[in-house]
């Protein structure tokens, strides 16, 4: 009776996850994230800022202006900052040099829009910025020793518990077959479910309207953890990408995708 039971509990968790699956593979064609990209792309090209630059002459690690594919190898090292740096953190230096803007205008509250608010130019951006990436290969480097530094940082974080539970990461990205209510939970640990993690986002959530980035993904499940707020574009953040992106290594960039 116990494998029954289980066996009954297993294909129901799969029809589950089966049903989610479809259901998205049904709204990607009218993903509302395809506007994002187009006002992202515009935004790329304006003249804005105290400089009245675009931002055109931004390296995205590939060369200066060069946005195709370059997501796909973001987390990396970039020699004129001397910082492992992800697109969120690239794009803001980019707004502050090209452009004139101010970093300390950058945080959380501004990045982020609220529910029923109109996409942020970071949120529109980096819509962009993936789109153009879509289909190509993971590759996050680990050749030079600040990115090795980095992956290792965002591994240690990953398992490091804290906050009134007692929580990680890996409390629910760590093993297999882990849920929360409908919602399957990714082992990051594994090449596998951690390409379909990470080559998901940016995304945009239906159940807030709104594309949602990687960098706000983090800052949620630390709300979730109860861990103290993550500074938006802080070295831990970047560390944590840079460790999901390795792990990622080798699947097929898909963002932005879809999520409920």
């Amino acid at each position: 009776m116990l494998f029954v039971a289980t066996g009954m509990a297993q294909a129901q968790q799969k029809s589950t996850a089966d049903a989610i699956a479809d259901y998205r593979a049904s709204l990607q064609d009218g993903n509302p994230a395809d506007l994002n990209a187009a006002r992202g792309e515009a935004l790329w090209k304006k003249p804005a800022g105290p400089k009245n630059a675009s931002l055109q002459g931004c390296d995205l690690g590939l060369g200066p202006g060069k946005v195709k594919g370059a997501v796909a190898q973001l987390p990396r090292y970039f020699a004129d900052t001397g910082k492992v740096m992800d697109l969120e953190s690239r794009l803001v230096h980019c707004m502050v040099t090209l452009q004139g803007m101010k970093r300390e205008d950058f945080k959380a509250s501004t990045a982020f829009s609220r529910d029923g608010e109109r996409a942020t130019v970071i949120e529109d951006l980096v819509a962009y910025v993936y789109d153009d990436s879509r289909d190509m290969t993971i590759a996050i480097p680990q050749s030079h020793p600040e990115e090795k530094r980095s992956y290792a940082r965002g591994r240690e974080m990953f398992y490091f518990k804290g906050g009134p539970y007692d929580f990680s990461c890996a409390s629910c990205h760590g093993e297999d077959n882990k849920r929360i209510r409908l919602q399957d939970l990714p082992n990051l640990t594994k090449q596998k479910p951690a390409q379909e993690a990470f080559s998901q986002w940016p995304a945009y959530r239906v159940s807030q309207g709104a594309v949602r980035t990687m960098q706000w993904r983090l800052y949620d499940c630390f709300r979730q953890q109860r861990f103290p707020e993550m500074q938006y574009l802080s070295p831990a953040s970047v560390d944590l990408i840079t460790f999901m992106g390795v792990n990622a290594n080798g699947g097929k960039m898909a963002a932005p995708a879809i999520k409920r």
